[in-house]
C-alpha cells in the first residue's frame, strides 16, 4: 500500500529528498517557490546577471512523479500540515526541511524565478555605478561577495568590516593565511575587530554616497553597502507547539536517525533535515543533502516494513569551500587524518567555476 510522504520545504535537502523518494512512494513537496533555487549562485548573478538562469531548477521538471503545492506551512502536527491557504495536507511520513533565511542578496526572498532575477538585476545596476563598496560581515558570504565584485570590477574599492578579531576562527590557520594573501592581492580591505558606531543612513543595496565611523575611530566612505550576516531559522510555523518544542535559536531537536523529538518521545514517522535541525554543525547545503540521504534510506526501510537504521554523525571538524570568484578561494575538507586545507585550484574545480550548476543539472535532470 502506498504511503504519502510530505516534505515541507524545497531547498537543498528537501528537493533532494523529494526526488529520491518520488520513485518509491507518493511525495508531496510544499514550497511557495516555483523552482529549486541554487542560492550559491546569487552573488555571482548579482555581479553577472546573465548567469542567473543557472540558478533555477523548476520543481515540475524533476518531480514528475510527485505533487508540488505552492504554498506556505503555517502549522504542523503529527498528522500533517496546515497551509496558509487553509488547506490541510495529511501525511503518513512528514519531513521538515524549511531551512533558514539570510540577508539579501545571498538568499533572495521572492517566491518566483522572475522576481528573484528582477531583484538581482536592479541591485546589479545600483552596484555597477558604485565605486566604493562596504560589506558588513567577514564570514564566508561577505568574502564571497567581495570576490565576485572584484572579479567583474577589479578597480572598485571593497572594504569588509567585522567585529571578530580573526578571520574564520573555526578553521585551520593555513586556510586563514591563504585567504589573507588572496584578499591582499585583490586589494580587498579587511577591517577586523571593529564594528560601525552607527549603521549607514542608506538602505543596503542602494547606491548613495555615505560616511560611517567604526568603533575604533576609522571613517569609511562608500557608495553602496551590503549586509553579510544574520541567519534566521525558518520555523515560525512550529511556534504553536503542536509538534515539538524548539530550541532558543528556533531549531528542532532530532535523534541520530534525524527523527523529531516530541513531547512524549520520538516521532517515528516525522523527520527534520538541514538548517532547521539542532545537529551541532555549521549550517551548509552539503550537510542538508547528506541529511536527505539518511532520511531517504530510513523512510524507504520503513515503507518495506524494516526499522530505520541509517544515522547521521556530524564531522569532528568543519569543512568549507570558499570561492573568491571563479578561480580564487580556499577550502578545508575532511580526511581520515583530520582536516586538510585545499588551494584555490581545488575550490574552483569543486565549486567556484560553476557553483555546483553541473551537479544540480545532473541531479534534477534539467536540460
Amino acid at each position: 500500500m502506498s504511503r504519502t510522504v510530505v516534505v515541507v520545504g524545497g531547498g537543498y535537502g528537501g528537493s533532494a529528498l523529494a526526488k529520491a523518494l518520488a520513485v518509491e512512494t507518493e511525495v508531496v513537496l510544499i514550497d511557495p517557490r516555483d523552482a529549486f533555487v541554487n542560492t550559491a549562485g546569487s552573488l555571482r548573478t548579482l555581479t553577472q546577471p546573465d548567469w542567473g538562469s543557472n540558478m533555477f531548477f523548476p520543481y515540475a521538471e524533476f518531480l514528475t512523479q510527485g505533487t508540488v503545492i505552492r504554498d506556505r506551512a503555517v502549522s504542523v502536527d503529527p498528522g500533517g500540515v496546515t497551509l496558509a491557504s487553509g488547506e490541510r495536507v495529511k501525511a503518513d511520513y512528514l519531513v521538515l526541511a524549511t531551512g533558514s533565511s539570510y540577508t539579501y542578496p545571498a538568499k533572495p526572498t521572492a517566491a518566483s524565478t522572475e522576481q528573484i532575477l528582477d531583484d538581482l538585476r536592479l541591485t546589479y545596476k545600483e552596484l555597477a555605478g558604485a565605486e566604493r563598496v562596504l560589506i558588513l560581515g567577514a564570514g564566508p558570504v561577505g568574502l564571497e561577495l567581495a570576490g565576485e565584485i572584484k572579479e567583474v570590477w577589479p578597480h572598485k574599492h571593497v572594504t569588509v568590516v567585522d567585529p571578530a578579531e580573526q578571520l574564520l576562527p573555526a578553521f585551520e590557520p593555513e586556510l586563514r593565511q591563504d585567504l589573507h594573501r588572496q584578499l591582499d592581492e585583490l586589494d580587498i580591505r579587511l577591517r577586523l575587530g571593529t564594528d560601525l558606531a552607527a549603521p549607514p543612513a542608506t538602505e543596503p543595496g542602494q547606491a548613495e554616497t555615505f560616511t560611517v565611523t567604526t568603533t575604533s575611530g576609522q571613517e569609511i566612505t562608500a557608495d553602496i553597502w551590503f549586509r553579510a550576516h544574520g541567519v534566521r531559522v525558518n520555523s515560525d510555523y512550529l511556534a504553536d507547539g503542536r509538534l515539538t518544542t524548539r530550541t532558543p535559536p528556533g531549531q528542532v531537536p532530532v535523534t541520530e536517525t534525524l527523527n523529531v523529538r516530541g513531547y512524549d518521545g520520538v516521532y517515528e514517522h516525522v523527520y527534520a533535515i538541514g538548517d532547521i535541525t539542532d545537529v551541532p554543525e555549521a549550517k551548509m547545503a552539503g550537510y542538508a543533502m547528506q541529511h536527505a540521504e539518511v532520511v531517504a534510506r530510513n523512510i524507504i526501510a520503513q515503507l518495506h516494513g524494516e526499522p530505520p537504521t541509517a544515522t547521521y554523525q556530524p564531522l569532528p571538524h568543519p569543512m568549507i569551500l570558499l570561492p573568491l570568484g571563479p578561480h580564487g578561494g580556499a577550502g578545508q575538507l575532511p580526511t581520515p587524518d583530520g582536516p586538510a586545507v585545499v588551494p584555490a585550484e581545488t575550490v574552483s574545480a569543486y565549486k567556484g567555476a560553476d557553483l555546483f550548476t553541473s551537479r544540480f543539472t545532473e541531479q534534477f535532470g534539467s536540460a
